[in-house]
């Protein structure tokens, strides 16, 4: 049986910012207008009028300050507040195939690998723009990569499932190569007109490449384990999948459409689910919480955040050593541990471990302890 390595990573991060300060501006603007157009309902009791969000609640509740984002044009145009991705031809390349490219191409180039020596491209993300053909075979075209691509949505732990989808095939032998790229436009599906959610999504997109540890040129981390698990919950939930506009170019008004989230339960449910996890996969790897350098988590909500390194560690997290970086790019789903694990990871010696854990709607939580070598 082979052994895995992840042996590049990459980053594509849009140049497009939205502050606190300009979301609650705009977030503030539309509340206004919405409370006017239906002041005889409040007034009658039928609907609550919208409250206000500020800067304090948005970092008091997640820990946000700025998101990255596609389009802020119409995020923060208080008639639309939803980003406009202007629509492409079935000749061009769709947006998350594009996004994704910058991302797989730093990966290849941290590794010294050519595209053509990939044997897989597995697009991992938790909204996909269209159910077929593939955005993976999409972006093993516009890559020249060779052998074969498929899609996977395990909502924010895609990544991850990712990673032991393609290690098992190296460990298996049937490829020596893939390429995990998680392309995330979550601003996509998110509702920005609910005050309890507007503020958590950004845009971003990774890549990690994965080979055989013996074709490895340089520095890399040695997957020493993988674990996945599920558990059905509706307390996080999308019925569409990505946006969707009517021939006007305006969002068909469903909630339901949207992120939806039950915030308070999955808060509760999920932070046991997930230190559990953890702690069961590093005892049937036989590592200690002393052993570890570094966790990558999914970067949701950082109090979450904090209470997961508490307990994995059983001390306080110092710094560094569970990084965060969600107050730069707010939540952005699977490729949020990514994100953490591609700019907190080099300066690790031979030897040390860390942990990427990801988790959220399904509920799925997946771990990879990884091993730095070289």
């Amino acid at each position: 049986m082979h052994k895995a390595a992840i042996t590049g990573h990459g980053v594509f991060t849009p140049s497009q910012i939205i502050t606190n300060d300009e979301l609650v501006a705009a977030f503030n603007a539309h509340a206004d207008r919405w409370n006017a157009a239906n002041a005889d309902a409040i007034a009658a009791g039928e609907v609550e009028a919208k409250a206000h969000s500020s800067t304090d609640f948005i970092t008091a509740a997640s820990g946000i300050e700025q998101r990255h984002v596609l389009d802020k044009t119409g995020i923060l145009d208080p008639d639309v507040m939803h980003p406009w991705l202007r629509e492409r031809s079935d000749d061009e390349p769709g947006q998350m195939a594009e996004m994704a490219l910058d991302a797989c191409r730093a990966a290849l180039d941290m590794a010294g690998v050519d595209p053509s020596d990939v044997d897989c491209v597995l697009c991992a993300a938790s909204n996909h723009e269209r159910a077929y053909p593939a955005i993976a075979v999409e972006i093993q075209e516009l890559l020249g990569t060779g052998g074969f691509g498929f899609d996977m949505n395990v909502a924010c732990s895609s990544a991850t499932f990712g990673i032991q989808a393609a290690t098992d095939m190296i460990r298996a032998g049937s490829i020596s190569r893939a390429l995990v790229v998680n392309p995330e436009i979550c601003s996509a599906h998110l509702e920005w007109r609910d005050r309890d959610c507007h503020f958590i999504f950004g845009d971003v997109a990774t890549a990690v490449l994965i080979e055989r540890a013996d074709l490895a040129k340089g520095p890399h981390f040695l997957i020493r384990s993988t674990r996945c698990a599920t558990q059905f919950s509706n307390n996080i939930r999308n019925n569409n999948g990505f946006l969707r506009r009517t021939r006007k170019g305006h969002m068909e008004d469903r909630r339901d459409m949207q992120f939806m989230q039950n915030g308070r339960k999955v808060f509760k449910e999920v932070l046991p689910l997930v230190s559990k996890h953890i702690a069961d996969h590093m005892e049937a790897d036989g590592v200690e919480a002393s052993d570890l350098k570094r966790l990558w988590l999914h970067q949701a909500n950082k109090t979450m955040n904090d209470y997961i390194g508490k307990k994995v560690l059983g001390r306080e997290p110092a710094p560094g050593e569970q990084p965060n970086i969600l107050q730069d790019y707010a939540n952005t789903s699977s490729a949020g541990s990514i994100i953490a694990f591609s700019k907190y990871s080099e300066d690790l010696g031979p030897g040390d471990l860390g942990l990427i854990c990801s988790f959220g709607a399904g509920y799925s939580v997946g771990s990879v302890i990884l091993e730095r070598r070289g």
